[in-house]
């Protein structure tokens, strides 16, 4: 989605989006292509599930219930 459309579509500025995206491309959790005039960003979601496999482990830390509200949230994922 260029980043453009994505402003529009949260509600945030144009910058304050942009140096969000180069935090979040820093982090090697987007990727970006110039098409044009438009940069398109790309998530980069084999990193993303590294991070929250990783968050998710360190958070419960063998406590299951401590991690039960995220179980929907993986169960949403897993079909796409």
């Amino acid at each position: 989605m260029s980043a453009g459309e994505v402003s529009r579509q949260v509600g945030i500025a144009p910058n304050t989006l942009s140096a969000s995206f180069t935090i979040l491309s820093h982090a090697g959790l987007v990727t970006s292509a110039r098409q044009g005039r438009s940069i398109i960003y790309t998530a980069a979601y084999d990193n993303m599930a590294a991070l929250l496999g990783f968050l998710v482990k360190d958070c419960c830390n063998g406590r299951a219930e401590v991690c039960a509200p995220l179980a929907g949230i993986v169960e949403q994922a897993a079909c796409c």
